[in-house]
Parts: structure tokens; C-alpha cells; sequence
């Protein structure tokens, strides 16, 4: 006789899930997101804020949707976040905090608030003119992630020059120094967990949420980080920085790098008309890293043949640890000289696993092929 099944089984299945679920919910925030002593550490945070009633319950209310900004973020600014993350530890600032840009911006870097706050830190007109980024009709600096990022450092290390903290830094970056001041003043503390009290208001209510989504987005990165053990973006191309001249046509450029001027204008939304500005001799462009030997071949060659090395051939060479340019330059019968003015470097540091071309000879250049 045949067995009938009747579904009981997945029923239970599913019945079996439900307290997996339940016990996940309910873990101690320090439980499920182990990560936060590093992250509040970042931000000068005290370890004891995980246990804080505002925000285990602010977690609670919104990671689901954190999680979903987190995803669609990173998914927006693959090629842009390595590179952010770069300049921020360069100047000394914590790579934990590009999460104010994911909160500030999702890394769109040309989204305008209803306030008409523009691009990847979300700079008002009058902060872009203090830092000095370009706002006008065919060109604004704030949609550059190279120099609007540069203009956040700047803001970011003065604010915590004036207040101490690095947490303190990214309230006021919300809401204002004078703001911050009075709360303050008001509340006789700096806490954490004081400002951003849910029953005192000693802060206003999207500047209390703002931080806390600052930490719970960072709980949350950092903590796939460590379950994947490779960081988003890493092993994948990567934009650099390279100078173009006024008046340059960047849909022409496109095609002289075999690529779509759709794909280079997204790269670059500052130029608001895809046509490079006539104001300034020089301006900064990004373009994928694969398309450095491209651009430095094809389009300097024919705009300053002048300021290229004599050598007529490149090669391209990663960065490894012991790396300095005289043994680069000793490697390929090349000049340090030649290869910091081809990379347009200012001094000798170079960064692990940064591309750098390196001019060589037509005998160098023949003899790397035949050992291919």
C-alpha cells in the first residue's frame, strides 16, 4: 500500500524555524553584533552605550531597514567606497566613517537634499564655498567624490578639534556646532547616552537618530566584514584620480578610452553637461584604474607631450610591501624621476597594491612581451 503524505512535516519544519527566529531577535545587542566594541571604539563611544534603552530599542526599530540601506549603498558605490575609505586613513580620520556618507548620501554622489544639500557629504552651498568646492551652473564640486571626501576630512578634524570626540564630530556635522554647544551646555554633559536621551531632547530628534544610525549601520558593515573576511570592493577595479584640461568634451573622452560616456559621466557628475569647464586650466577626473595606460597613452600624448618621459612605452606595476621607486625604477631600467612624473606623485610614498605606470624602453618594452 502506498504512503500518503499529507504535509505535516513541513508544517513542523517551519513550526521548528519560528524560535530560531524569536532567539535572534532577542539576543543582547553586545551578542549580535559583537563588532561594536571596535566600531563605538572608532567613534570615542563608551562600550557601555550598547546596553542604552534609546538605542537597543532604535536598533531594534530600524536594522531591517539599515540593512536594506546598507546593501543598496554598497551596491551604488563599489568603485567609489575603497577609495574614500582611502583618503580617510590617509588623513588620519577613521575609515568607520564613510558610514556618514552611507547615511548622509546611500554614496550617490550627486543626490540633492530637500534642504539643497548636494552630493556623496551632503555639503549646503555656503559649507562648500568655505572649503573651497566650485558651485556653479556647469560645474559643482560637491558631486566630486575626490574633493567634496577631501572637504569632509577637512570639516570632520575641525569639529573634533573643537569638541574632543570623534562622536561629537558627527553630531555636529548634523546639526550644526552651535547646536551642539547648547546641548551641551544644557544637559552639564558630553555623553552619549545623555545627548541623545530620548526624554530629555537635549538634541533634536533626526540628530539623535542620525548618530545611532551612524553606529548601527557601522555594527552592521563591519560585521559582514568579519563573517566574509574580504571587504566590499576589494580585488574589484578601482577609480583613480588623473588631470584633464578645460573645455575637454568627456563623451569624445570616453571613446578615446573605450568606454561608454555614460559609465565616465556617472564616474564624474560634477560636470553637469559632460563638457569640462573653461575656468580652470585643470581639472580632476576619475576614471576606472584598468583605463590609466589608455588615458596616459592616448589622450596626454596628444595634450602635453612636453610633460610625458622621454621613454615611449609603459608598463604597469602593482605596489607590493618593500616596494620604493628606485627598486621599481631599478626593475625596468626606468628613473624614479620618470615614474613619479607619469603617476603625477608629489613625493615617494607609495600605497600597497596601488597601480603605477612605469615608462620604459622599446627594448624593455619588447623583451616583457616575448615573456609573456
Amino acid at each position: 500500500m502506498k504512503k500518503i503524505y499529507t504535509g505535516v512535516k513541513p508544517v513542523l519544519f517551519c513550526l521548528l524555524l519560528i524560535p530560531a527566529v524569536l532567539f535572534s531577535a532577542s539576543l543582547p545587542l553586545a551578542e549580535k553584533y559583537p563588532v561594536y566594541t571596535y566600531v563605538f571604539s572608532e567613534f570615542d563611544v563608551d562600550e557601555g552605550y550598547i546596553d542604552n534603552e534609546d538605542f537597543e530599542r532604535f536598533v531594534r526599530k530600524n536594522e531591517k531597514s539599515i540593512r536594506h540601506l546598507y546593501k543598496r549603498s554598497m551596491q551604488r558605490g563599489e568603485m567609489i567606497s575603497p577609495m574614500v575609505k582611502g583618503y580617510l586613513m590617509d588623513q588620519g580620520v577613521s575609515d568607520l566613517f564613510i558610514y556618514l556618507s552611507m547615511v548622509e548620501s546611500g554614496f550617490s554622489t550627486d543626490v540633492v537634499s530637500s534642504k539643497k544639500a548636494v552630493g556623496l557629504w551632503q555639503f549646503m552651498p555656503a559649507t562648500a564655498q568655505h572649503y573651497k568646492l566650485d558651485v556653479c551652473n556647469s560645474f559643482d564640486e560637491r558631486c566630486d567624490p575626490v574633493s567634496a571626501t577631501n572637504a569632509a576630512i577637512k570639516y570632520l578634524k575641525k569639529l573634533h578639534e573643537q569638541f574632543g570626540k570623534w562622536y561629537l564630530a558627527a553630531i555636529a556635522y548634523n546639526c550644526g556646532e552651535g547646536r551642539l554647544k547648547r546641548a551641551i551646555k544644557k544637559a552639564g554633559s558630553d555623553e552619549l547616552g545623555i545627548l541623545t536621551d530620548e526624554r530629555d531632547k537635549y538634541l533634536p530628534a533626526e540628530t539623535r537618530k542620525y548618530i545611532q544610525k551612524i553606529l548601527l549601520a557601522a555594527m552592521i558593515g563591519e560585521g559582514k566584514y568579519i563573517d566574509f573576511g574580504v571587504r566590499p570592493g576589494e580585488g574589484e577595479s578601482q577609480p583613480v584620480q588623473v588631470e584633464i584640461s578645460g573645455g575637454c568634451d568627456l563623451e569624445k573622452l570616453a571613446g578615446t578610452l573605450g568606454m561608454k560616456p555614460l559609465d565616465l559621466l556617472r564616474m564624474n557628475r560634477q560636470f553637469k553637461h559632460g563638457i569640462v569647464p573653461t575656468k580652470k586650466a585643470v581639472y580632476t577626473l576619475m576614471i576606472p584604474e584598468e583605463k590609466m595606460i589608455p588615458f596616459y597613452l592616448k589622450y596626454e600624448l596628444k595634450q602635453e607631450p612636453e610633460t610625458l618621459p622621454v621613454k615611449p612605452h609603459f608598463v604597469s606595476h602593482v605596489v607590493k610591501m618593500g616596494d620604493t621607486l628606485e627598486s621599481i625604477a631599478k626593475k625596468y631600467h626606468s628613473t624614479a624621476e620618470e615614474i613619479r612624473r607619469a603617476n603625477r606623485l608629489d613625493d615617494d610614498f607609495l600605497i600597497l597594491g596601488s597601480l603605477l605606470l612605469v615608462p620604459v624602453t622599446q627594448k624593455m618594452f619588447d623583451q616583457m612581451l616575448r615573456s609573456l
